[in-house]
């Protein structure tokens, strides 16, 4: 259980698949433009990367047991581009606010390559299925976290900041990220210590 959990926390912190991983960018300084914005997308990268997982794991399983480990990549793909569809009709028909504020970034969760990265992840790590579980839940909940910090330092930034002129916009962003790698690499040895 301590394992899971050192596991757990490393994945949102010192193994951030944002922040240290450099995965995800694209949708993580697109759509950090609020809190708002950057809350919902981060709760659809949750949900794509954990149940992507969950349904991968499974999947590769059988593959390595037929000696098809060839085709993972094109099957782990095709699950995700699944998952997003049904996570983009859903709240088409649910919460349309939240996918009218997607626009065309939900759909590119398909191509978020954080999401394909957690279930590469699994088969390069060894992982059995309640720690691929793990480290799929922790890691969207960091690519989460990382978006919303982002997002919360780009609003307060806008309010109260004369960013300069060759900085404004994804400029700042990039330093923004740079040094919120910097303070997640200090979680290195945390869940050992």
């Amino acid at each position: 259980m301590a394992e899971l959990f050192e596991l757990f926390v490393a994945s949102i912190t010192s193994q951030n698949i944002a922040l240290l991983f450099i995965l995800g960018m694209c949708p993580l300084i697109a759509v950090s433009t609020s809190v708002r914005n950057a809350k919902g997308m981060g709760v659809a990268v949750i949900f794509v990367v954990t149940i992507t997982a969950i349904i991968n794991y499974p999947i590769y399983v059988l593959l390595r047991a037929t000696g098809s480990t060839n085709i993972q990549l094109l099957v782990f793909i095709a699950t995700i581009a699944a998952t997003v569809q049904f996570l983009e009709m859903f709240l088409d028909k649910f919460i349309p606010r939240l996918y009218n504020a997607f626009g065309i970034f939900l759909p590119l969760i398909t191509v978020n390559c954080a999401v394909l990265a957690v279930s590469l992840f699994f088969v390069n790590r060894t992982y059995n299925f309640v720690q691929t579980t793990t480290f799929a839940f922790g890691s969207g909940i960091g690519w989460a976290l990382a978006i919303i910090l982002v997002a919360g330092l780009r609003e307060k930034m806008a309010k109260t900041s004369d960013v300069p002129k060759g900085l404004a916009g994804k400029g700042i962003v990039f330093i923004i990220l740079g040094i919120l790698s910097l303070a997640f690499i200090g979680f290195t040895g945390l869940a050992s210590a």
